[in-house]
């Protein structure tokens, strides 16, 4: 699966982008290199911020975990 980002050019020369799959996932640079750089750090932390909420939902039941691995279009 391969993420596409919304990139919008401001008027005050940042720019922001949003990731179209996970909404919720939004940054800004100055430079598209930043904005990318910026953009993989807020996923980052929204799949952990993810993570920890799933991780207290199922505290204290008896559960199993694997490996889901990539995501590849068929």
């Amino acid at each position: 699966m391969e993420l596409t980002v919304i990139i919008q050019q401001g008027e005050d020369g940042w720019i922001t982008g949003q990731i179209e799959q996970i909404p919720a996932v939004i940054s800004q640079g100055r430079t598209m290199e930043e904005l990318k750089f910026m953009l993989r750090d807020a996923l980052t932390l929204y799949l952990e911020t993810q993570q920890e909420t799933t991780a207290k939902a199922y505290q204290g039941q008896s559960f199993s975990r694997e490996n889901f691995g990539q995501l590849n279009a068929a």
